[in-house]
């Protein structure tokens, strides 16, 4: 499919947008690119050929186009058709970060918040905002980011993994249960697992190991508390398997991060 991947950790790079429209019938360019393209279609529809898949994008349908792979067309692009356009670069992820694939393709979104928030990207994009060197990729990243979490945050799905969330963040002074998880959202630990994965790019222990070594952190830096009292504070009855596990996402051990914090001070 050539989907693209989206990190969490590296802003991606607008070199190019705007809106366009053809005032005669004209057929997709042939060509390999170094970047990938955004397209949306607001009228008519654009027809291109993308690792010898056929693809029509009609009218409320948006589109990505992936670097480095060749775009032709063969069907014309009728007289009329409209688009808007992002050219941009994204960093490939690493295996420290987040990341999600953007979505090949979206259809029916006219009048929608995501078809708002294009044409508010391209109205700033075509401003003359002199912080717009600072901003755009800015601008671009939370479009993209709306792209892979935004349109699903209404759905049952997304609700879910944001409930589940907070449930982990409420018991983070508790041991990881898979149990109590389907005791409270009524649910196999299978489903809730896959529907975390897919709407947050981790697992719910990874996501509940963070938010705890987050908490320890955070008293290591500002309170007094001995690494015994964080570590019961924060789920573990062992200090030193605490600390095995503070080491091993961490890269430090609970004493040594906390003399590392006073010396950047």
């Amino acid at each position: 499919m050539n989907e693209i991947a989206f990190t969490n950790r590296v802003l991606p790079s607008c070199c190019g947008s705007g809106l366009l429209a053809s005032s005669e019938p004209f057929y997709h360019a042939d060509r390999i690119i170094d970047f990938h393209v955004l397209i949306y279609v607001l009228e008519g529809t654009i027809y291109v050929t993308e690792d010898g898949i056929d693809y029509e994008i009609g009218s409320g349908d948006l589109f990505f186009l992936k670097s480095g792979i060749r775009h032709f067309g063969k069907t014309e692009i009728p007289r009329g058709t409209r688009w808007f356009y992002c050219h941009f670069h994204s960093g490939e992820p690493t295996a420290d970060q987040l990341s999600a694939k953007l979505p090949k393709k979206l259809s029916g979104l006219r009048e929608s918040e995501t078809e708002r928030r294009i044409l508010s990207f391209n109205e700033y994009a075509s401003s003359d905002d002199i912080c717009k060197v600072w901003l755009l990729d800015l601008k671009l990243a939370e479009l993209l980011t709306f792209l892979v979490l935004g349109e699903s945050r209404l759905s049952e799905t997304q609700s879910l993994s944001g409930s589940i969330a907070q449930y982990l963040r409420e018991n983070i002074s508790k041991p990881f249960s898979a149990a109590a998880l389907e005791r409270r959202f009524f649910l196999s630990y299978k489903r809730l697992a896959a529907v975390f994965k897919a709407e947050t790019g981790q697992t719910m222990q990874q996501y509940h190991d963070r938010i705890k070594m987050a908490e320890a952190e955070k008293l290591l830096r500002s309170t007094l508390m001995t690494v015994a009292e964080i570590s019961a504070s924060v789920g573990y009855s062992d200090p030193l398997y605490f600390s095995r596990r503070f080491r091993k996402l961490t890269g430090k051990s609970p004493t040594g991060f906390r003399r590392k914090s006073a010396e950047q001070f």
